[in-house]
C-alpha cells in the first residue's frame, strides 16, 4: 500500500476461536446485526482517508463465527475502509442469499439498475456514519431518507449519542426507520443524565431502533464492560421490541486488542435477565427489521 499506509495504524485480528456464550444458551434463530467483511488491496482497494487498516476478514471466517456462536443469520455492514465500494459484501450476500442481509454506503444519484441490483442481492438499508474515515456523512440525510423510502430501506447511524440532541427533531421526520449503532457509541464516563443519551432513550422510546452492542467500545472500565449494564437496560425498557445485538465482527479499531464474541455474550445476560426478552432481542426483532422471516 503506497497511500502512505504506514500512518494509519494496523487493526489487530479477532480472537481465531469464538464461542457461544456459557451463561444460557443462544436461542434458535439468533441474528448477528452488525458485522463486517474486509478485502484488501490491490483488487478491493482501501480509502485513503480511512481511519485504521484492517485485516482481511472474509465472508467463510464470518459465516464459521456465526456457526461457533450459534447464530442462525447475519447482517453485514459496510465497513467504512472500502468508502462506497460495496463489492467485497455484495459478493458474500450473493453466495449466502438465505442466511446473510446487507447496509450499504452509496453516493447519491446512483443509477436505478446500480440500487436494484443491491436489493437483488440482499441489501436491505443504508448507512451513514460520521465517526470513522470513508463513511458518509449527515449533510444529506433527509435525500438518503427519500432515497431509502422509495427503495423499500431504512437509514442505519453511526454516531456519538453527544452529537444526538440538535439532530433529533431532523431524525423525528424521517420518512422511514432508523437504527442507531452501539448503543450510541458514547463512553459510559459521560453518563446516563448525559443530554445526548437522554436524547437516545427518548428517540428509541418514539421508535427508533438500537443496537445494544460495542460493549469494547463505550466501556470505560474494561472487560466484562460491566458499566455498560446500566446503558443497556435502559435502553432495552425504553423499547425492547426495537433492541438489537450485534457482534461487531470483526473487531475494527479494537487498540486495546479484540474482545472476545463468547464474553460480549455473557454480558447479555446482565443486560436482559429475562430469558423471553432475550429470544426477542435475538431473534423476532432482527427477523422482522431484516425480513428474514419467522424462524424454523
Amino acid at each position: 500500500m503506497s497511500d502512505s499506509a504506514d500512518a494509519i495504524p494496523p487493526c489487530p485480528a479477532p480472537d481465531p476461536n469464538p464461542r457461544g456464550p456459557t451463561r444460557y444458551r443462544v436461542p434458535a434463530g439468533a441474528v448477528d446485526t452488525h458485522a463486517h467483511v474486509i478485502g484488501l488491496p490491490p483488487h478491493y482497494p482501501l480509502v485513503p482517508e480511512r481511519s485504521y487498516t484492517p485485516p482481511a476478514a472474509p465472508g467463510e471466517r464470518y459465516c464459521a463465527m456465526l456457526d461457533a456462536t450459534g447464530m442462525a443469520n447475519g447482517v453485514l455492514i459496510q465497513v467504512s475502509v472500502h468508502g462506497t465500494d460495496n463489492r467485497r459484501m455484495v459478493e458474500t450476500l450473493r453466495a449466502n442469499p438465505v442466511r446473510l442481509r446487507g447496509v450499504a454506503v452509496i453516493p447519491l444519484g446512483l443509477p436505478e439498475r446500480e440500487l436494484a441490483d443491491l436489493k437483488a442481492a440482499g441489501v436491505v438499508a443504508l448507512r451513514l456514519n460520521v465517526l470513522f474515515g470513508g463513511g458518509v456523512g449527515f449533510a444529506a440525510l433527509e435525500e438518503y431518507g427519500a432515497l431509502a423510502r422509495e427503495m423499500g430501506w431504512h437509514l442505519q447511524f453511526l454516531v456519538d449519542a453527544r452529537q444526538l440532541p440538535p439532530m433529533a427533531a431532523r431524525l423525528a421526520r424521517l420518512p422511514v426507520p432508523f437504527v442507531v449503532d452501539h448503543m450510541g457509541h458514547m463512553p459510559t464516563s459521560a453518563g446516563l443524565d448525559d443530554p445526548g443519551f437522554r436524547t437516545l432513550v427518548d428517540l428509541v422510546r418514539d421508535g427508533a431502533w438500537v443496537k445494544l452492542s460495542g460493549a469494547f467500545r463505550t466501556s470505560v472500565a474494561g472487560a466484562p464492560y460491566a458499566d455498560t449494564i446500566p446503558f443497556a437496560r435502559a435502553l432495552h425498557a425504553a423499547a425492547p421490541e426495537r433492541c438489537l445485538w450485534g457482534s461487531d465482527w470483526p473487531h475494527v479499531a479494537a487498540w486495546k486488542g479484540p474482545p472476545r464474541i463468547g464474553d460480549l455474550l455473557d454480558l447479555v445476560a446482565d443486560w436482559i435477565p429475562d430469558e423471553e426478552d432475550r429470544r426477542r432481542y435475538f431473534v423476532e426483532n432482527p427477523r422482522r427489521l431484516y425480513g428474514f422471516g419467522e424462524a424454523g
